[in-house]
């Protein structure tokens, strides 16, 4: 049996909820082959970030070469890259293997509030990092610090959309979970066509590391040969339910489900 292999770049959470730990679950409820390349260890639970160690640059290119030299990549995605060396390096070593498609979740601040990648790395991921992005997928907060701008209303995450777009990835999607309202409101964009895509939000604080599922997903998707818009309706679906039969772990926020099954698309869905 052969499956499409997936390879996350990305912090390890020692809570299990998020990060390399989500991604590779995630990868596995999608019936994928996850693989990774640990950019960060963290000292993290449900309440969260004690500690934070950073992977050196040298050793996340390591990690990278071993991998695809070998096993090949059919989709990555980027998670916590953490500082502007190991965001620079990843570039290089992704431009430098051709690893298409990449989804990219620009992870800057963790849901406690915790900083998690350095103030001076956001200009390396703008100019380095997005120019090879297929899917970029921020939320408000990440779409806010990327374009320096504020996001209130759905119109502003339909521009912001598009000003993201023009920054070099192919496709973006910015999602709205931290907007209020009774629906959970995303916002694809690929020059091609603008699509929102709308779920119940549910009323719950178990959501750690969604942001890390729904690129997972994505780029699991997209490793099957999705489209991106085929791979990220399927994304939506996966972390609704993960969260709809979330885990009432710790103090704080709790982990969503990966055990829940995938969104998969319909014989007849196309992007």
């Amino acid at each position: 049996m052969v499956l499409p292999r997936v390879l996350t770049l990305a912090g390890s959470d020692s809570g299990g909820g998020a990060g390399i730990q989500a991604d590779l679950k995630t990868f596995s409820s999608y019936q994928t082959y996850g693989m990774s390349v640990i950019t960060a260890l963290t000292a993290q639970n449900t309440v969260g970030v004690q500690g934070v160690y950073h992977v050196p640059a040298d050793f996340v290119a390591a990690q990278i070469d071993s991998v695809v030299s070998d096993i090949g990549v059919d989709a990555a995605k980027t998670g916590m890259l953490a500082d502007a060396a190991v965001v620079e390096t990843a570039a290089e070593r992704i431009s430098h293997w051709n690893i298409c498609p990449l989804i990219v979740d620009p992870v800057m601040v963790a849901k406690s509030g915790d900083r998690l990648l350095a103030a001076s790395a956001v200009d390396a991921v703008v100019q380095q990092l997005l120019p090879l992005t297929t899917v970029l997928t921020p939320n408000i907060s990440e779409a806010e610090m990327l374009l320096q701008r504020e996001i209130v209303h759905l119109d502003d995450m339909l521009e912001a959309a598009e000003q993201l777009r023009e920054l070099g990835p192919e496709a973006v999607v910015v999602k709205g979970g931290h907007l209020s309202g009774d629906r959970a409101v995303d916002v694809y964009c690929d020059g091609q066509r603008t699509e929102t895509l709308s779920s119940q939000r549910e009323r719950t604080s178990n959501t750690h590391g969604t942001g890390c599922t729904f690129a997972s997903a994505i780029a699991a998707g997209m490793a099957h040969g999705w489209g991106p818009l085929t791979a990220v309706r399927s994304a939506k679906k996966f972390v609704t339910r993960a969260i709809q039969s979330a885990l009432p772990l710790g103090s704080g926020h709790g982990p969503t489900n990966h055990h829940v099954s995938p969104g998969w698309p319909a014989g007849n869905e196309e992007d």
